[in-house]
């Protein structure tokens, strides 16, 4: 039994069938806006007129416990525990599976950042990001939100939209774990969106899954065709994004920026902390960009990139390297690999041998610093 305050730093929220309908203009985007379509034995998420997206992992949280080859992408919202879209029953199950306060992300939504179309992906953000403040507004000392955020190019209605999340009161805002491929987080022209993000002190997530179109296969036609393979390397992306912002001299120039990584678990980052360190000294005509400080690709990483994970045993014990001060646990819910309602047990079992401090920190003290909760 862990006995600190407990913060999932990556929860979720399940769209509920009539966000985007009850919100959106019509007029402008008809049948293009977001619905669920009702189906024997499945529902669908339809989007753009096309099917997209699952139902049944976002909202399966415990039946890994019971029933794991239950666990499909298909499902029906009546499935779906009334947590994932009223707040009232997620402080509920929040309390069962004793965790006091979580960041919450989004489910379907996340997914969207594979459409193409920039001016319809921003309304689409918009109107969640006001929905996802409502959402939270009835419980604010413990439901905290994390927006959504579209830049590609349009930086200037990217910062907008940033700063639109923070006046709702979001605690922060996700942008594309892996840009376009022609624009890519080194690129000088985020230099403003940097600036502004660490002016208002709003950290930016990377969240698995949020690729826009030309990267890594998630989805293709809105249906999800990621293979077994290629899930298991499904922090390639956050690396590759990482690897352009710490080694480009990013968190040089913008110290107070805060990034975090989220999903990809922790194993794999001391060999990349590693392997960037080596890189930068030994190859320094492909690492260019020489810092002006005294320091080295991973003692950025310790500085300004926060990770955020959910079961990962062996990458707690590695948390020497990594930074004990950067690392916050989560707990998915209600998604399928959700430690939700067996989080109390998971934790006091990958924690056993890490000193009191040091599990209070990784529980709910790193989250609190990191996004001023109370």
């Amino acid at each position: 039994m862990i006995d600190f305050k407990i913060i999932s730093s990556d929860s979720h929220v399940v769209e509920p069938p009539g966000l985007w309908l009850e919100r959106m203009d019509s007029k402008k985007w008809g049948n293009r806006i977001p619905r669920v379509e009702a189906g024997q034995p499945f529902d669908q998420w339809i989007v753009d007129g096309h099917e997209f997206g699952t139902i049944g992992t976002s909202s399966s949280a415990g039946l890994r416990y019971t029933k794991p080859d239950d666990i499909t992408l298909d499902g029906s919202f009546k499935d779906v525990p009334p947590g994932g879209y009223n707040p009232h029953a997620h402080v509920k199950d929040l309390a069962y599976d004793g965790v006091d306060q979580d960041l919450l992300y989004a489910s379907v939504a996340t997914t969207m950042y594979g459409i193409q179309d920039q001016d319809f992906v921003q309304d689409l953000f918009e109107v969640y990001n006001s929905w996802l403040s409502d959402f939270c507004s009835e419980y604010p000392d413990t439901l905290n939100g994390i927006g959504l955020v579209l830049i590609d190019d349009q930086i200037e209605k990217g910062i907008h939209q940033m700063e639109r999340a923070s006046e709702l009161g979001l605690k922060g805002v996700m942008i594309p774990v892996a840009p376009r491929p022609h624009e890519t987080y080194d690129n000088p022209m985020y230099d403003k969106f940097w600036a502004a993000a660490q002016e208002i002190g709003m950290p930016l997530s990377l969240h698995i899954g949020t690729l826009r179109p030309g990267n890594m296969r998630l989805m293709e036609d809105g249906k999800v065709t990621q293979t077994a393979v290629e899930r298991c390397n499904n922090e390639y992306a956050v690396r590759y994004s990482l690897g352009h912002l710490i080694l480009s001299g990013v968190f040089e120039r913008f110290p107070d920026l805060r990034v975090v990584n989220v999903e990809h678990e922790l194993s794999w980052l001391p060999f990349f902390m590693h392997r960037m360190d080596v890189t930068y000294i030994e190859r320094t005509e492909q690492a260019s960009y020489r810092y002006k400080e005294n320091m080295t690709p991973s003692d950025y990483m310790k500085r300004n990139v926060y990770h955020s994970f959910q079961e990962d045993g062996p990458g707690i014990r590695l948390r020497d390297i990594i930074g004990v001060n950067n690392i916050m646990w989560g707990n998915d819910y209600p998604h399928a690999e959700s430690t939700f309602p067996e989080s109390q047990r998971i934790l006091s079992e990958i924690l056993a041998d890490v000193p009191e401090e040091e599990q209070s920190l990784i529980v709910s003290g790193n989250c609190k610093r990191l996004y001023n909760l109370i």
